[in-house]
C-alpha cells in the first residue's frame, strides 16, 4: 500500500480555501495511493499566534479578535463541512485522514477541539477522535477530550490507528490502539514554519507492507 502524505500549507484561518486545496490534494495523491494524510489542525489551522502574542492576556481585545475568527472558521461536521472531502474520498476510493479544529455540536458550539478524522471511501466520516490533552499554550483556546475516538480502522490489509501530536508519546493511548490490533499508526503533527513541498505537494509516496 502507498500512503501520501501531504506537505503543503492551509490556507491560514480560511476554511473554505483550505478545504478546497485538501479536495485538490486528495484528487491528486489518488492516482497511486490509497491512503492521503494531513496534519494535525490542518483546518483551519495551528494557533501559532498564542506563544508569539502573549495568548494568556486577560481580557485583551487582539487575543478575543483571533479566537472569534478561530471559532468562525473551525470546523462543524454537522453542518456538512467536510461533505466535499467525503465526496473525493468516495470518487477516488482513497481513505483519508485529516486534521481539524472542530466545533462540535455535542459540546454546544463553544469549545474547540483538535481532533482527527477518518474518512472511509465507502462509509464517509468513520471516527473523530479529540486530542486527549491540549499541550502547553494549546490549552488557552483547545478543550480537553476523552477516549471516545480511540479506535482503529481497516484500510486494505491493515489496521490503522492515527494520534494527534504528542498523544504518540501517551503510553495508554497508544496501548489502547494496540489493544484494538493496530498495525499501521500514523503519527500527525501540525508541520513547520519551512517545509519543502515536492510535486503535487506530496512527500514522496513510501510503500507500506504487511
Amino acid at each position: 500500500m502507498k500512503v501520501a502524505i501531504a506537505q503543503f500549507a492551509s490556507v491560514f484561518l480560511d476554511r473554505r480555501s483550505t478545504l478546497l486545496r485538501i479536495v485538490e490534494a486528495v484528487e491528486a495523491g489518488a492516482a497511486e495511493c490509497s491512503l492521503v494524510v494531513f496534519g494535525e489542525a490542518f483546518v483551519p489551522g495551528y494557533p501559532i499566534w498564542l506563544c508569539r502574542t502573549d495568548g494568556a492576556r486577560f481580557d485583551d481585545p487582539e487575543q478575543k479578535a483571533f479566537h472569534r475568527t478561530y471559532m468562525e472558521q473551525a470546523v462543524a461536521p454537522h453542518e456538512g463541512h467536510l461533505d466535499s472531502v467525503v465526496a473525493a474520498s468516495a470518487r477516488h476510493g482513497v481513505t483519508v485522514v485529516l486534521g481539524i479544529v472542530e466545533r462540535p455540536a455535542d459540546r454546544g458550539g463553544h469549545s474547540l477541539y483538535c481532533s482527527r478524522v477518518v474518512i472511509d471511501p465507502k462509509l464517509g466520516v468513520v471516527s473523530i477522535h479529540r486530542k486527549l490533552m491540549p499541550t502547553s499554550e494549546e490549552q488557552l483556546c483547545w478543550g480537553i477530550a476523552d477516549g471516545h475516538g480511540l479506535t482503529t480502522h481497516l484500510v486494505g490489509s491493515f489496521t490503522m490507528g492515527a494520534l494527534n501530536c504528542w498523544e504518540n508519546w501517551m503510553p495508554l493511548a497508544r496501548a489502547a490502539l494496540h489493544a484494538h490490533g493496530e498495525d499501521l499508526h500514523l503519527a500527525i503533527w501540525p508541520g513547520r514554519t519551512r517545509t519543502r513541498a515536492r510535486s503535487h505537494g506530496f512527500s514522496r509516496s513510501s510503500r507500506v507492507r504487511s
